[in-house]
């Protein structure tokens, strides 16, 4: 009789992953000689404990051995809770009875910087890329959920940041793809079936369920709010918008960097003419661009700086400087407009 259809549901996501990893490295699936172990690309899991990445981690163990892949893991503890390194140890040793190795538990301090969900993911991805290259990892996969990309395409649509924030998580994204998400089209409740039938211990991170934070909030209320009103299917409804918005914006992105070149002069600076003969979404994402090479942050840059920025090519009045974050500042002057840091 085979695995439970939880385990197999969760094991296909994971494999097919793999393979896409061994394809990567010009290999093909197969079980290693003890002689091409140590040459053989490494996966990393990481794992908070709880059902998603506990379940991530045991089909992590059982597919990388017949992939011919090695598998390790890695858990963070972020120090937010009282015993929290106890807990960072216990998680880290059921990862050891899996069998995955190497196996570390890494403590990082939380900063202030966007809040404080913002800041722990920070820190947590901070430490991730830091074991992962310590450890020269072909890639790290991580637990998210359909559900997961549900809320963070319903948060994307409260910060009225556009149709990139619309797309969710990538399953692939980092430097060179370094992080995978295998489970982007499995539920929640999948994972923890499957962490249940096969009698993995699951810690509840009593934050998931703190009204302090946002997404706990939009979990236990938001969307089940929305399913009321709306009927069932939502989630799914969801993650498909994500998928759609990801592959609007990707060729949007792709247009806007074609479309950069032609819109600077011979000293590189942007003409304000040019630029405002681009479509607007184009436009906006060549002003985007161009004031993160100027500095500015990111994370920071939000639609509405993006906006007052491209109001100095399509509503010029004669208006001052446009602040940004990073100390950034733009500025027309003389039918260019200039990015750069003040």
């Amino acid at each position: 009789m085979g695995p439970h259809p939880a385990v197999a549901a969760i094991r296909l996501a994971v494999r097919r992953v793999l393979n896409d990893i061994l394809a990567e490295h010009g290999r093909t699936p197969g079980r290693l000689s003890p002689d091409e172990r140590s040459s053989s690309p490494l996966v990393l899991v990481a794992c908070s404990g709880g059902a998603d990445s506990m379940a991530l981690a045991s089909a992590l163990a059982f597919e990388a051995t017949r992939a011919g892949l090695r598998a390790g893991g890695v858990t963070v503890d972020h120090g937010l809770q009282a015993g929290s390194e106890l807990r960072a140890a216990e998680v880290a040793s059921r990862l050891r009875e899996l069998g995955l190795d190497p196996v570390e538990s890494v403590a990082v301090t939380v900063g202030r910087d966007g809040g404080p969900e913002a800041a722990a993911r920070d820190a947590r991805y901070a430490a991730l890329d830091t074991a992962a290259e310590r450890h020269r990892a072909a890639a790290v996969l991580l637990g998210h959920t359909r559900d997961d990309q549900a809320e963070t395409v319903l948060l994307g649509l409260a910060r009225g940041s556009g149709i990139r924030s619309l797309s969710g998580m990538a399953a692939v994204s980092g430097a060179d793809g370094r992080y995978r998400r295998p489970f982007l089209q499995l539920d929640r409740q999948t994972a923890r079936k499957a962490c249940m039938v096969q009698s993995l211990p699951v810690w509840d991170d009593p934050h998931n369920t703190d009204p302090a934070y946002t997404r706990s909030r939009l979990r236990h209320e938001g969307l089940p709010a929305l399913e009321k009103a709306l009927g069932k299917g939502v989630v799914e409804a969801l993650a498909r918008t994500a998928q759609l918005s990801r592959d609007d914006a990707d060729a949007l992105d792709a247009w806007a960097g074609k479309a950069a070149a032609g819109v600077r002069d011979a000293d590189g600076r942007l003409e304000c003419a040019a630029l405002h003969d681009l479509p607007p979404a184009v436009r906006r994402r060549v002003l985007r661009r161009a004031a993160i090479e100027a500095g500015a942050p990111a994370g920071s840059l939000f639609a509405r700086h993006i906006e007052e920025v491209d109001r100095l090519i399509t509503g010029w009045r004669g208006q001052g400087a446009i602040n940004l974050p990073g100390r950034v500042v733009a500025r027309r002057q003389g039918g260019r407009l200039v990015i750069r840091q003040g």
